[in-house]
């Protein structure tokens, strides 16, 4: 990961969000209003107590009181505008990161997410966008505000002795600016760490979770407790380093108000006791800064936090600057299904070559099997015709036209997937299912049920197509999952079927049944089908061997 300095990084989280550019102006003006309001308030109370004290003349007491009014009940407005605009701007920034987070997560999938932690994934898309919630709510818009207004109070106080001037501007500068990037400074590593191990913490949770039943089974639960315990040491100790340095911040934070209170007072007195400065000025400019300090206060509470803030930020930035293995290909031609070849295709993963001149030939409306041991590179040429990953040299090509030069969208219009495993979501059988085809008929889902031979099982749940399946597809066995997978691809009405593995968890009676709907669409299919059973490939046309990334006529 390349290094970036928090101004970079903050600059970039900007970018993201710059539709909402005037939504954040907008913001940054109720609050500078809002606390000029707010700093006026004393300063018009300390000139009046001032007037009173010197038997001022010239003071009407109900405009001197509706003036305290008017400002109390536009800091209230400027105030409210402020927390609604900023709110909503920070939410709504949340939203348009975790749209990019998902489009980015859809172009690296499934090469580049294949070997990621789930757990870290969700951290990532939940924990560390949450976080940037302080950044677009409660850094950007009171860092520009309490900024604009440090500046105009100083002058203010500028304008009864330059003195006292320039001490505002200091106790404004080290109170908001100073101390919470020495703060923030301080615990950079430590939040970085802190997200990095709460990341992966999520990540060992969600497997733990995932394989409860197996650890109960076995006697594991005691490894896997004290497994949990050691990455969670870490992260506490992070954490409590974390509220260590925060302390240490807002301790320091307020010595330094009470100290810069006091230097303003004496400092005034010195100057009035030398003729420099009358009592009016004493009063309001000791008064003024004693009241002005809450938005630098706010500033400096969040010095520690920005630290996790940007540690969140440049995480997701990472992911953001990752490059899909296979980049999404549009405007080109479109393409009519003719048949496929594979030619001389090489592939390697993490330096080892899964496939090695690698050939084959999938005539149009015909059935293919592919056979062999496990890891001989089977899988791995079905999401090489998928276009998950591109070959490292060789050529696949769909009716003579390489897939490097066909539409994404069109390549998966042409082609049906059915792994091993079929991922089910947390929803009833009819959605699981209209995944393949959103607009389909209840009358095309049951037919391609009835192919895949699960609509009389579906039929005999008590709620038929509207049964929950379960968060995983729990409720299903491994077999029922696999026959819905296989009606998703008959929904779909892809012309090439890559089946992989696709009667693993059936019983013969059910085999046959889908072997048999394979068998009777082989006029308008193409299929490659991938299996270690006899059986199963019976009703290929060719059947090609893998064996250590070699692929060989078989039959």
């Amino acid at each position: 990961m390349k290094k970036e300095s928090r101004i970079h990084i903050a600059f970039r989280l900007l970018r993201l969000v710059k539709s909402l550019r005037f939504s954040i102006v907008l913001a940054v003006l109720c609050g500078i209003l809002g606390a000029l309001c707010a700093a006026a308030i004393p300063a018009l109370g300390a000139w009046g107590l001032a007037a009173f004290c010197t038997h001022s003349e010239g003071i009407h007491p109900a405009g001197f009181f509706a003036g305290l009014v008017i400002l109390g009940i536009l800091r209230g407005l400027f105030r409210y505008g402020e927390t609604v605009i900023g709110s909503r701007t920070a939410y709504t920034g949340m939203h348009i990161l975790r749209d990019r987070i998902f489009a980015t997560l859809r172009t690296l999938a499934p090469a580049k997410l294949s070997g990621r932690e789930k757990g870290n994934l969700i951290s990532l898309i939940m924990a560390d966008v949450e976080q940037l919630e302080t950044f677009y709510g409660h850094t950007l818009v009171p860092a520009v505000s309490t900024a604009f207004y440090a500046l105009t109070l100083s002058v203010f106080m500028g304008a009864f002795h330059p003195v006292l001037g320039l001490l505002a501007l200091t106790a404004y500068g080290v109170v908001g600016f100073v101390i919470p990037y020495v703060s923030a400074t301080c615990s950079k590593e430590t939040a970085a760490k802190l997200r990095q191990k709460s990341g992966a913490l999520s990540g060992y949770l969600l497997d733990s979770l995932g394989g409860l039943s197996e650890t109960l089974q076995f006697g594991g639960s005691a490894q896997r407790l004290a497994e949990m315990n050691r990455q969670t040491e870490p992260v506490l100790k992070a954490e409590k380093k974390m509220w260590r340095i925060e302390g240490v911040s807002r301790g320091v934070t307020e010595a330094c108000v009470v100290f810069f209170d006091l230097c303003m007072v004496i400092i005034a007195a010195l100057l009035y006791r030398n003729g420099d400065l009358d009592f009016t000025g004493v009063l309001i400019t000791s008064i003024c800064l004693i009241g002005s300090f809450e938005p630098c206060l706010e500033i400096a509470a969040l010095g520690s936090r920005l630290s996790k803030t940007f540690a969140s930020g440049k995480r997701i930035l990472d992911l953001l600057d990752e490059t899909p293995a296979a980049p999404d290909i549009e405007g080109a031609p479109k393409v009519d299904f003719h048949g496929v070849e594979v030619e001389n295709v090489t592939f390697f993963s993490e330096g080892y070559p899964v496939l090695k001149n690698a050939s084959l030939e999938i005539p149009e409306n015909t059935i293919v099997g592919l056979t062999g041991p496990s890891s001989s590179g089977k899988s791995t040429l079905l999401k090489l015709l998928m276009r998950f990953s591109t070959t490292d040299s060789g050529s696949v090509r769909i009716s003579g036209t390489s897939i490097e030069n066909i539409n994404t969208q069109d390549l998966r219009n042409m082609e049906s997937l059915v792994t091993q495993d079929t991922y089910l979501f947390n929803d009833s059988i009819l959605n699981n299912l209209r995944i393949a085809k959103m607009e389909a008929s209840l009358e095309e889902i049951q037919a391609a049920c009835k192919k895949a031979s699960v609509h009389d099982f579906i039929m005999g749940l008590p709620m038929g197509y509207d049964t929950q399946v379960g968060e995983l597809g729990d409720s299903l066995s491994g077999g029922e999952r696999q026959r819905l997978g296989l009606a998703r691809a008959f929904l779909h009405g892809a012309p090439f079927l890559l089946l992989d593995e696709p009667t693993s968890n059936l019983d013969s009676l059910n085999e046959a049944v889908i072997l048999r709907s394979l068998h009777n669409q082989r006029k308008d299919k193409t299929v490659l089908l991938v299996s270690h059973r006899s059986s199963a490939l019976c009703i290929a046309d060719k059947v090609y061997s893998a064996e250590r990334g070699d692929i060989k006529t078989y039959k």
